[in-house]
């Protein structure tokens, strides 16, 4: 017997005379329906009626991620006759019975097949004017850059991965010209040792509408020069025989280098001018030979860090790091990872001058805190002379020996801490007159951490709030704890308002 809501819902989808009610609205809105469903469930729905049938051929967003996963194992295609084959067949299929009058929004596919088959896929999509076009692809040998790509006007997105084993761009003559209406460029796994240098590709007249470009493990490029005009993100990663990187741009906003350049060339450098930059993230890098920053006047945030190298500590790569970070003086939140750090406390780095940041407000730093670095870490904190807040993420490497902190250590004020801590005072005046949060992740209640924290709150006259992170420990060790925070909690420090937590 029929339940009086499936009633309801038949009176709703039929309406009074048994007519279909979803059939008759409208085709965009039908389509955006089917987006939430999987590209075979939206097949399906074809051998409803002869309206559905239309409405499948001239579905304008292909997604076959969810059917032909490639392998993460290896990646590499399977044999002609394997279930993989038959997908591909599938998507095959679904392009060739496209109503040739509905053109074609988005395709995307994840698959392992031969260029040649990609390459086929690929010339149909742009005949139905594709607009963004997403593929991931692994195949027999490597493959060359599909070319009915260059010259076309629909393309706005390109997105093309290679899992294995990579493929290769056209000479540069060939790329210049087209991509007339590209806005977004992701390539991954990119072979060119054949043309290691492109200066002259990344520029204005090639790809006048790029917004956002992305580079992956591109292998054998030694030379980059972007200069689009448009560009407003760019992504460079992985490409570990980078010698030179130049970078401009009016309207670039978010530019992020990670995992790049040579280790063992000892003439590289970088040069980025970019007066609209808000956010730069520079992670992992070889130190270069040579860093010019010029025009960064509008940076917000940064994230500085470094793969550096034991021959890394010469001035020369000193003085290249310092430069990096005058350039960017004007940020408002920083975050340095540990071996930034390492090289600030560094003897050869006090030669060198950093312009002082003057802007900025919050200030993170990865540390290994032991009695090495803690010179770099005055010298941050000097260079910084209104900053409101500071996160210390302490990482605790067994390899740092650390002295467990003490009753007698609280009352001996000459201890080796405490008097280098004293002796910043002046120069930290300014750096104390302001800071008002502090967070210390790792805080284990070892020497260093709570010899900085007794400091700033003995003379930060704004602090308002500190909260101390700390893990779990055992039970002879939490007896220890409690005794510290409650000698912590009791001092007596410049501000009245500072609350002191511990987490």
């Amino acid at each position: 017997m029929e339940t009086r809501s499936a009633k309801r819902k038949k009176l709703w989808l039929e309406g009074e005379n048994g007519m279909d009610r979803i059939s008759d609205l409208p085709d965009v809105l039908l389509h955006h329906i089917l987006l939430f469903l999987p590209i075979k469930s939206i097949a399906q729905t074809s051998v409803l009626s002869r309206r559905w049938r239309s409405l499948w051929s001239s579905f304008p967003d292909l997604d076959f991620t969810s059917i032909n996963p490639i392998d993460p194992s290896n990646g590499k295609r399977s044999s002609p006759h394997s279930l993989s084959s038959k997908r591909m067949d599938f998507i095959s299929q679904v392009l060739a019975l496209r109503d040739k009058h509905s053109d074609l929004r988005i395709l995307r596919f994840r698959a392992p097949l031969s260029f040649s088959r990609l390459n086929g896929l690929i010339r149909r999509a742009i005949r139905q004017n594709v607009q963004e076009l997403d593929v991931e692809v692994a195949t027999d040998d490597y493959f060359n850059f599909p070319r009915s790509v260059i010259t076309s006007e629909s393309l706005r997105v390109l997105n093309l991965k290679s899992r294995y084993p990579g493929f290769r761009l056209p000479p540069s003559p060939v790329m210049k010209g087209g991509f007339r209406s590209l806005q977004t460029l992701s390539l991954s796994l990119v072979i060119l040792y054949s043309q290691p240098s492109l200066f002259d590709l990344f520029t204005d007249s090639s790809f006048p509408r790029l917004k956002k470009l992305n580079l992956d493990a591109c292998f054998g490029l030694k030379h980059l020069k972007v200069s689009c005009l448009a560009l407003e993100d760019l992504t460079i990663e992985n490409c570990f025989q980078l010698h030179a990187l130049d970078v401009s741009g009016l309207k670039l906003k978010r530019l992020r280098v990670a995992s790049c350049f040579d280790a063992y060339c000892d003439k590289s450098w970088v040069k980025i001018s970019a007066p609209s930059l808000r956010i730069m993230i520079w992670e992992y890098n070889v130190i270069t030979q040579n860093i010019y920053l010029e025009n960064l006047i509008s940076v917000h945030e940064a994230f500085i860090g470094f793969f550096v190298l034991d021959e890394d500590a010469g001035v020369s790569k000193l003085q290249s790091m310092s430069n990096l970070l005058s350039g960017l003086s004007g940020v408002h939140c920083l975050t340095l990872e540990s071996q930034c750090v390492e090289m600030l406390s560094s003897k050869n780095h006090m030669a060198n001058v950093m312009n002082p940041f003057n802007n900025l407000k919050s200030l993170e730093l990865q540390t290994g805190f032991n009695k090495h670095n803690v010179p770099g870490l005055a010298y941050l904190f000097k260079s910084s002379p209104t900053l409101h807040t500071l996160i210390l993420k302490i990482v605790n490497d067994y390899k740092i020996e650390r002295r467990k902190w003490n009753k007698d250590l609280w009352v001996m004020p000459t201890s080796e801490e405490e008097q280098f801590w004293e002796s910043q005072t002046q120069a930290l005046n300014s750096f104390l007159n302001h800071l008002s949060v502090v967070k210390i992740h790792g805080f284990l209640e070892c020497e260093h951490e709570v010899s900085l924290a007794k400091f700033l709150l003995k003379h930060g006259k704004a602090l308002q709030e500190m909260t101390l992170f700390s893990g779990h420990c055992n039970y002879r060790d939490s007896l220890r704890r409690q005794k510290i925070r409650s000698q912590m909690m009791g001092f007596s420090g410049a501000s009245s308002n500072a609350n002191i937590a511990f987490l």
